[in-house]
Parts: C-alpha cells; structure tokens; sequence
C-alpha cells in the first residue's frame, strides 16, 4: 500500500462524472490508492434493490475507470445499508483509508433534515479527515 488511502464515496453517475478529473488528480498528486465506495439503496418507493443495485454499479465505474485510466490504483465497493454514514465510515476504518472525500449533493436543508444530513454525520464522527465537494463546485482540489 502506498501512503495514503482515499475513500471517495459517491451517490449517483452524476457525482462520479462530476467528481472524476479532480479526484485524479488529487490521487496522482498525494500518490494515494483510491478505494471508491457507493451504498446501493431505493431511492423510492417504485425502485428495487437490483435498480438500486445497477444504478451503484453504474456510478462506481463512471469514477474507477478514469482513475485506473490514469495510472491510479483503484477498487470499486458496493455497500448495502440502511445507515450510510455507519457503512462508509466503519469500511474507511476497516480498509486503512486516510481521508474521506465526497461530493455534496444540491439537496435543500428540508431534504436534509427530513432524510438525514450524511455529509454532516460523517463529518462529525469520523476520526479521519473528511474533504467535502460542493455540487456547485468546478475546479481542482
């Protein structure tokens, strides 16, 4: 293993996309491995657990295969929870991550409140260091 380990938690294609080129970037840059991890769920009530299942795999390779592409080490984990901050932070630990990094989403504070703030919670309670992305965000890291 090299010195430092990534946890790049993402939630949908759209955050893979978004989050590929600055992730790469700052993995190339702290010569890092790169475990990226999505926590397949319904999102509603006419989703199923095998939508949810290839919608994960779906976002998990739209942010793998750049890294890889890239001389990056990278493994893909699909996670199934009810509690996601619970699965990302205990698979962090358990895989010797060194820092979390993970996209915000552009939810309202409603949604929030109402669906629980992960970002927050994650950030609250991890013994790691937690880069967090704004969805508005265009740059690099």
């Amino acid at each position: 293993m090299t010195g430092s380990r990534l946890l790049v938690a993402v939630s949908s294609p759209w955050a893979s996309q978004k989050l590929s080129m600055p992730i790469v970037e700052l993995a190339k840059r702290l010569e890092a491995e790169a475990l990226i991890a999505h926590v397949a769920r319904p999102q509603n009530e006419d989703e199923d657990d095998s939508d949810a299942k290839q919608r994960g795999e779906e976002t998990l390779k739209l942010l793998t295969d750049p890294l890889r592409n890239a001389g990056v080490k990278a493994d893909a984990i699909m996670l199934f929870s009810d509690d996601v901050p619970k699965a990302i932070l205990n698979t962090a630990n358990a895989r010797d991550c060194t820092m979390i990094v993970m996209g915000l989403t552009s939810k309202s504070m409603w949604k929030r409140l109402v669906n629980g703030d992960i970002p927050k919670h994650i950030q609250r309670t991890s013994n790691l260091p937690v880069l967090l992305c704004p969805a508005t965000w265009t740059g690099v890291i």
